[in-house]
């Protein structure tokens, strides 16, 4: 006899999932990768290639937006489209980070990264596909009217 899967549960089964990697993202860009580049000096920090200090911040002010990305407007219920842009954009630094690795020869920390990325890719096609987050009634911005 098959056992019959129910959509509701499925789909609040994969919304959990997701919400999980998406907290486990964030605390990793924003206290393990994007708060050491801001707070401590750039010489201290683990570079094989140096950068300019001010890209290194740049990149970790962008690490630390899209952790906030990833779980502000879901939980706030507010602008939740951004959840996904933010994992979208989270893939595309995490592919400049690879690249950066492997050019560096460090092929271990490439892969460490590109998993981080296929990570963040899941949540941005799962939170822009499968189980999209949704905006509150109240939370829904307005249409402009005008005057006539």
């Amino acid at each position: 006899m098959k056992k019959r899967t129910d959509p509701v549960n499925n789909a609040r089964n994969l919304s959990t999932a997701l919400w999980i990697l998406q907290a486990l993202l964030a605390v990793f860009f924003a206290f393990g990768s994007g708060a050491p580049k801001l707070l401590m000096p750039t010489e201290q920090l683990p570079m094989p290639i140096p950068l300019p200090s001010a890209f290194v911040h740049l990149i970790g002010v962008a690490e630390v937006l899209g952790a906030i990305g990833l779980i502000l407007p879901g939980l706030l219920r507010v602008r939740a489209s951004l959840t996904p842009l933010a994992a979208a954009c989270l893939v595309l630094l995490t592919l400049c980070a690879t690249g950066y690795q492997l050019l560096a020869g460090q092929p271990g920390n490439g892969a460490f990264a590109a998993a981080i990325g296929l990570l963040c890719a899941i949540v941005a096609y799962g939170r822009w596909r499968l189980a999209p987050l949704r905006a509150t009634a109240h939370a829904q911005p307005r249409p402009l009217q005008t005057a006539i």
